[in-house]
């Protein structure tokens, strides 16, 4: 038999992904279970940025106000964004599609939004 959530245990759930998913990153391809395809290079050099959420509520989990800025080295498309453990190595938590932004020169990415449901 399947069970079912209260919105109470979602939000404890989507709590709890927010207090470890503390950093973002970019992805050029689907980053499949692993993180794979995340972005590298660049001058300044791209680097994985602080994520801060919002309480979960309704159901889900946002992005808090402060939406993280990456640098991006020319030559890179930008498809997905990930959720991590660490600045560096860490645990993948998952990623979501974005639309695609192509960079010819080097430029910056704003997440403009981002959350999770359950």
């Amino acid at each position: 038999m399947a069970s079912t959530l209260s919105n109470n245990g979602k939000h404890a759930a989507l709590d709890g992904l927010a207090a470890v998913a503390v950093y973002a990153s970019l992805h050029t391809d689907d980053p499949s279970t692993t993180g794979a395809n995340e972005v590298a290079g660049g001058s300044p050099a791209y680097a994985r940025k602080a994520a801060a959420w919002a309480a979960a509520s309704g159901g889900s989990v946002a992005l808090a106000a402060t939406l993280p800025v990456f640098d991006v080295p020319a030559g890179t498309t930008v498809k997905y964004v990930g959720l991590w453990s660490a600045l560096t190595t860490g645990t993948f938590y998952g990623a979501w599609d974005v639309t695609d932004e192509a960079y010819v020169a080097q430029g910056t990415y704003t997440v403009a939004s981002g959350s999770v449901s359950l």
